[in-house]
């Protein structure tokens, strides 16, 4: 397997020509496409949802709208707070925003795998859904073209709630997106517990496995991706 710090720098040299950058946006829209997957499977075990989830199942309940189309809608309003916040944006953010929700709503049409209709059952699901999201997560970071508008969310509060560790933002952040949803009729459950505090273990886990560390990756902002294609012209 290739080494991680040689992958990142392959990455980043790619992103210095218009052709690169677009095969690194391929990356990234494919890594989500699957990481849709992943999510899907956490929200078929039928046992609660991850936090953001019961934000977005929620909001598509109470509107009666697709789940892509709360995702989409939750994903694009924290994307212009981060934007409002002056946090790096980059163009896989965009990608992030539309893709995982609509990915989701894919699979429900494709109806690959039925609500599982006991505890033993769903949470086998929920950890498989949990490792491919994991997986996809890090195959998306390494096209190094932003983070998600989750993450950069939670950064940038951070930044600005000084006091409090990162680590009770995240906690406070999660707990206003599940109360929020399920006000909203979004299902929380024992998977609710089981993606607020094993989705860090497992991602942690994952990454290890492929010798990845996510702090070691320079993001492009999408001014910088801008310039690039505007010098080839």
């Amino acid at each position: 397997m290739m080494n991680c710090n040689a992958m990142r720098c392959r990455s980043l040299r790619e992103n210095r020509t218009p052709g690169t950058i677009v095969l690194n946006m391929l990356l990234a829209a494919a890594s989500l496409f699957v990481n849709g997957f992943g999510v899907y499977l956490t929200i078929q075990a039928n046992i609660g949802a991850g936090p953001w989830d019961v934000l977005n199942l929620g909001l598509a309940k109470t509107l009666g709208i697709l789940y892509g189309t709360a995702s989409i809608a939750v994903s694009c309003t924290i994307l212009l707070i981060d934007i409002a916040m002056g946090e790096p944006i980059g163009i896989a953010m965009f990608i992030d925003a539309v893709v995982v929700g609509k990915a989701v709503d894919f699979f429900n049409w494709l109806g690959l795998v039925p609500p599982r209709q006991s505890l033993a059952a769903g949470i086998p699901v929920m950890i498989l859904g949990l490792f491919i999201m994991a997986y996809t997560q890090y195959t998306y970071m390494i096209a190094s073209l932003g983070c998600g508008p989750r993450d950069t969310l939670l950064v940038g509060l951070a930044k600005r709630l000084k006091r409090l560790p990162i680590g009770a933002v995240s906690v406070g952040l999660l707990s206003l997106a599940t109360l929020t949803g399920w006000l909203l009729g979004g299902p929380v459950g024992v998977g609710t517990l089981i993606c607020a505090f094993a989705t860090g273990p497992i991602m942690q886990l994952s990454f290890r496995t492929v010798r990845f560390d996510a702090t070691s990756v320079r993001h492009q902002r999408l001014t910088d991706s801008i310039r690039v294609f505007a010098a080839r012209k």
